[in-house]
Formats: structure tokens, C-alpha cells, sequence
């Protein structure tokens, strides 16, 4: 194992070969099942990663900043019903920010907030440093060489952002279907929706953007008939699987239901 003091020599370390571990709490059960090939593992916890910045609504959280840092951290409170929804105290002391973004789903439900938050992602390789948008990290991946360093996001207001999360147990259980969104409503009658974006977990490989559902909520008012209608315009869009937790059948039965508990609480 490397552990490397800073990111350029983490980068330098992962470009020869090596595999980066950051809180392993998905890496370490695969090697130590066999199931993933030899490697030299590159340390990320003395890299300088685990940070968390914000300065008025501006958030920066280093790739190895742990679930449960978020969940300490009270200027992180929108967050914390996301983290807390994640596996168990033990695991959320060592899972990281990076870490979330690549794990497979039913996993990744810090990943759907972030993307509802229009979250970036500073990304360093042997060319530099990069920013890109979290969705198209999550949709392409980024190269071999390149490690995200950091996310970007603006702190939404308070009331904008919503959080939902069905699962088998409340508590230290993988997602069945997760909805994140950011709502903002605009002046004139009550509850009508002037922005929104919307974030889905469990209905597909990776954390999907529910664009559809997304411009038929634009403009119109937030309540159950224009949410099933959404949810409609998204059995299109949405690709659910089978698994351990819950058949594609059933996530796609239940996708309505709990996009209508996350956006009208109910």
C-alpha cells in the first residue's frame, strides 16, 4: 500500500498502476472476497482531501470528507437526512464523498443529492486540474489517471431541498427508490414551480436526472396531479433492475409514490 502526502503524488501513484482506496467501505469487501484482481492500493487519507469549506452559500467538500463529518457539520443541515439514510454510524465514520460517487446503485444516495444540487467536481490528472458537472461524471466516469479531488455546490435555501428514501429498514439499508430535488417557487399563486431539479436513485445503473419530469413541473402547480403526471412522463425514461432489495417491477410500481412523498412530504 502507498500513502501519499499529497495529490499529485496520489496521481502519480494511481497513473503507475495503483488502485485508490478511500474509506473502502466497497473496495475492502471485494478484495477480500477475491473478487477484484492483485493491486497495489493507493491511499487517499493523508492526501489532504477531507475538507469542508463554505463561505456564504458556496460548499466545497474534499473526495475523503466522511458521511459523518457532513452529518457534524451544522452549516451542512440539508444534508444531514441524506447521510443519516446511509448505512450505519460505523460505516459513515469511513465512507467518503468520492467514494459515494462510484459505487454502484441501490448505493450512492449522497450522489442523487448532490446531483439534484447541480453539484461540480474538481478532477486532477496528469494534464491538471479539471471542473465538470457532477451528471456528466456520473454518466461518463472520468479517466484511468484522474482522482476527484473535490465537489462544488451552492447551499440551497432553506425549504428548497427535499429528501426522500424508500428502503427495506429504516436504517443501514440500500435504496429500493431515492428521490432528491431542489424546488424553488416563484412569486404570484402559491405553490407554483419556478425551477426544479430532480434527482432519482434505484431506477437505473447510475444516479439519473429526471429532466422529463423536470420541464413538465416547470410553471406549474406542486401538487399530487401534476407530480403523477410527471412520474409518467418518467416510466420512459427510468431503467430498474432486480437485486437483493426489490424487483425492477416493484421499483417501477412504487417510483410515483415516493416522488410524491418527496416533493409534497405526504
Amino acid at each position: 500500500m502507498e500513502v501519499p502526502h499529497n495529490l499529485v503524488a496520489a496521481q502519480q501513484a494511481l497513473a503507475a498502476g495503483g488502485t485508490l482506496l478511500a474509506g473502502g467501505t466497497h473496495l475492502m469487501p471485494s478484495l477480500t472476497d477475491r473478487a477484484f484482481p492483485p493491486t497495489t492500493l493507493v491511499s487517499l487519507r493523508r492526501a489532504g482531501l477531507d475538507v469542508i469549506e463554505v463561505a456564504d452559500s458556496a460548499v466545497t467538500l474534499g473526495a475523503t470528507t466522511t458521511l459523518a463529518a457532513i452529518e457534524a457539520d451544522q452549516r451542512l443541515r440539508f444534508l444531514h437526512g441524506c447521510v443519516r439514510s446511509i448505512a450505519s454510524p460505523p460505516v459513515r465514520s469511513l465512507a467518503t464523498v468520492g467514494g459515494n460517487l462510484f459505487v454502484p446503485q441501490p448505493y450512492g444516495d449522497l450522489a442523487v443529492a448532490l446531483l439534484a444540487l447541480d453539484a461540480e467536481v474538481e478532477i486532477h490528472g496528469a494534464a491538471g486540474t479539471r471542473r465538470a458537472a457532477l451528471e456528466s461524471v456520473l454518466t461518463a466516469g472520468i479517466s484511468p489517471d484522474e482522482i476527484i479531488a473535490s465537489v462544488h455546490l451552492t447551499a440551497p435555501a432553506s425549504g428548497e431541498f427535499r429528501f426522500h428514501k424508500a428502503a427495506r429498514r429504516r436504517f443501514n439499508s440500500a435504496s429500493i427508490v431515492t428521490v432528491a430535488a431542489r424546488v424553488t417557487t416563484g412569486g404570484g399563486p402559491a405553490g407554483i414551480v419556478a425551477d426544479i431539479r430532480i434527482a432519482l436513485g434505484g431506477l437505473a445503473a447510475t444516479p439519473l436526472r429526471g429532466a422529463a419530469a423536470e420541464r413538465l413541473l416547470a410553471g406549474k402547480p406542486l401538487d399530487a396531479e401534476s407530480i403523477r403526471a410527471a412520474a409518467e412522463v418518467m416510466q420512459d425514461v427510468i431503467a430498474p433492475f432486480d437485486d437483493a432489495y426489490s424487483s425492477a417491477w416493484y421499483r417501477r410500481r412504487v417510483f410515483p409514490v415516493h416522488l410524491r412523498r418527496a416533493l409534497l412530504g405526504n
